[in-house]
């Protein structure tokens, strides 16, 4: 009887999940085309991954962009939690505007900063003209040096509050008795968190690290209507590389292959965030 009342949500999950993975393996493995050269199939595809130079600044770009956006989301998330943590007048106002950034959709923010951006009209530019930090407007998605870090600037104000948001979970948690006995031991603010406050929320924090890595890795929206990978593929990540392989060239077959690369670190990722709820679940 158990079987039987798990039965839709497993047939939907088979439909909407497991038979597109099946799909995008079988997809993998077929005949594909590079410049008008015919590719058989087989693991040709994933041999060219191993020689192709644009996946391997794509990798690179999406390893960067992921452990610059989620360090900044938690060190942020981490500072705006601990204040949000005080018994502050209207705090709990300050949350919910805190949390703001997360509720909109990553299409909408890319739209928004990409403005904010704009070389001739942006409040980006106005602000570095009226501070003297530069005496022209900057080619903020224009300029290869820049695009990347102005990309995972938008991401960080975008994701931080997920963090904020796992690590005041875990402040509200730290039992307030060993506060009390390690301030009367002498200890002082920052002494009670490096000791107390941070041993007990650290597999949150762990947590919270992986699944926003995961999250971060698969991002598509905000860069490719911030950039689309641009310029001079400065911010081409996986799934930008993807996307255009498979719907700007039509080569589904590589894209495929590359997607299955991409779901075997995943996947690899999320039995490391298995193991470790298992085991806070299991203590």
């Amino acid at each position: 009887m158990g079987y039987f009342f798990i039965l839709p949500a497993v047939v939907i999950l088979f439909v909407v999940l497991i038979l597109p993975v099946m799909g995008a393996v079988y997809e993998s493995v077929g005949p594909s085309v590079r410049r008008g050269i015919d590719i058989p199939a087989g693991p040709g595809n994933f041999m060219r991954i191993a020689a192709d130079g644009v996946y391997l600044n794509a990798m690179t770009n999406t390893v960067v962009f992921t452990g610059a956006s989620v360090l900044l989301h938690f060190a942020l998330g981490l500072g705006a939690a601990l204040l949000l943590n005080l018994d502050l007048a209207g705090r709990g106002l300050f949350r919910v505007v805190a949390l703001i950034p997360w509720t909109v959709a990553p299409v909408i923010v890319g739209v928004l900063w990409r403005w904010m951006y704009n070389a001739q009209f942006g409040i980006i530019n106005d602000i570095v003209l009226r501070l003297g930090i530069s005496d022209e407007p900057r080619a903020w998605l224009g300029e290869a040096s820049l695009a990347m870090p102005a990309v995972i600037l938008a991401n960080v104000w975008r994701g931080f509050p997920f963090a904020m948001l796992i690590a005041l979970a875990g402040l509200q948690a730290v039992p307030r008795e060993q506060l009390e006995a390690a301030a009367v031991d002498g200890a002082g603010a920052a002494r009670r968190f490096w000791h107390v406050t941070l041993p007990n929320i650290r597999y949150v924090l762990l947590i919270g690290v992986i699944l926003d890595a995961i999250w971060t890795f698969k991002q598509l929206d905000l860069v490719q209507v911030m950039t689309g990978g641009g310029p001079a593929d400065a911010t081409d990540v996986l799934t930008t590389l993807i996307y255009r392989t498979a719907f700007e060239y039509l080569d589904f077959p590589y894209a495929s292959a590359m997607a299955v690369t991409m779901f075997v670190v995943l996947g690899i990722v999320t039995a490391v965030y298995v193991r470790l709820v298992m085991r806070e679940s299991d203590e």
